[in-house]
């Protein structure tokens, strides 16, 4: 009887601790998906920038993560300001855009 408590204690830790290795693989997967995803809504807004012949953008600086993009820097109207936080808005997957840019 104590070999079988042994064994079944055995094979319940072995279960328990893949079931939590398993959740950790998870979350690892998630958040470089996230930093993928991030990372190519940062490059699809610079290149928006670079190709809107209206827009003066070579001081903003773009964050991102999870989608939610925050544009920094500085231009040279208000136009500009209003007009970068509409070319990130139309860039597919971004989720909220957080205008902290400045006119100089």
């Amino acid at each position: 009887m104590h070999q079988f408590k042994r064994v079944f204690q055995s094979l319940l830790s072995a279960l328990l601790m893949s079931a939590v290795l398993g959740c950790a693989g998870n979350t690892q997967r998630e958040t470089s998906g996230y930093s993928v995803d991030d990372s190519w809504i940062t490059s699809k807004i610079k290149a928006a920038f670079v190709e809107d012949k209206t827009l003066d953008a070579p001081e903003i600086n773009i964050e991102t993560y999870k989608g939610a993009v925050q544009l920094s820097g500085v231009v040279s109207d208000l136009v500009d300001v209003e007009h970068a936080a509409t070319v990130a808005l139309g860039v597919k997957g971004v989720t909220s855009v957080e205008n902290n840019i400045q006119v100089k």
